[in-house]
């Protein structure tokens, strides 16, 4: 059974994202594990060492209790949405989230993670300056990154941008693999601008690879290839935009500050992020 992950810190963002999670795992016939983490503080007491001790054991009573009440809300949620009958699984871990998501990761093999973002005024800040950003940057896993403004209206069209390096087939296979589960099609697409060097014969191969799959290839002339993809997302009615993850400094040439009052569609679209060690 395929096993996707959600941390969360019980926001409206995380909430709204825990849909995705679900929708997910019902078209995978997948489990679902909630990940909650919480970190003690840096305490500088006079007391003795005991006291400190009944201090933490008090937080870590106070989280768990925490925790514990959060979950009939995700149950009740998964009960609204006609999504009762996925597999639910709650993981209460004490330390760093990142650390606490790689661990889960690695151990109890996960497919899929999937997160909730908050932002409005600029991905930098809001989306890579967040712990979302840093688990795609860091972990080695696809995620899936829910604005909280986006609402889940199933998966129609998928937009994979491709330098096509070999890499990306790796990864366009991924995406094809889940557009097949939704029945969705997919957009390759390549912005090429002045630094684009991609030999036309590469092309053809990929489209003769690839014949036969819900698959269309576009190829866009653009120096601002940024915009350009924003564009090709809000035009082709995209509903997820997929992206093989090289490496953190993509991803906030992307997104910058300066696209800030571009992004207010963008923010309703969920972000694939699969990265190159995963593959």
């Amino acid at each position: 059974m395929k096993r996707i992950l959600f941390p969360t810190d019980f926001s409206d963002a995380s909430l709204n994202a825990f849909i995705y999670a679900l929708k997910l795992a019902d078209a995978f016939e997948a489990e679902v594990l909630t990940l909650h983490a919480y970190e003690l503080p840096q305490l500088h007491y006079g007391g003795l060492p005991h006291t400190l001790k009944e201090v933490y054991d008090s937080i870590e009573l106070e989280s768990f209790e925490d925790y514990k009440d959060q979950i009939p809300l995700l149950r009740e949620i998964a009960e609204r949405n006609n999504l009762g009958h996925v597999k639910i699984s709650n993981i209460l871990k004490h330390g760093d989230l990142i650390w606490a998501i790689k661990d889960v990761v690695k151990n109890e093999k996960i497919d899929y993670v999937v997160m909730g973002t908050k932002g409005a005024t600029g991905l930098k800040e809001t989306f890579l300056g967040s712990n979302t950003g840093s688990v795609i940057t860091e972990v080695n896993a696809y995620v899936i990154s829910v604005p909280e403004e986006s609402e889940y209206e199933g998966i129609k069209n998928i937009v994979f941008t491709t330098r096509f390096n070999e890499e990306d087939k790796k990864a366009l296979k991924k995406v094809l693999e889940l557009a097949k589960i939704f029945g969705a099609k997919v957009h390759c697409l390549l912005v090429k601008n002045k630094k684009t060097n991609v030999n036309d014969v590469i092309i053809q191969d990929w489209k003769f690879l690839f014949k036969g799959e819900n698959i269309e290839f576009h190829i866009i002339e653009n120096d601002d290839v940024k915009q350009t993809i924003l564009n090709f997302t809000k035009s082709y009615e995209i509903d997820l935009l997929a992206m093989l993850n090289y490496k953190r400094g993509f991803f906030e040439e992307l997104f910058r500050q300066s696209l800030t009052q571009k992004l207010s569609y963008h923010l309703q679209v969920p972000l694939l992020a699969i990265h190159e060690d995963a593959l």
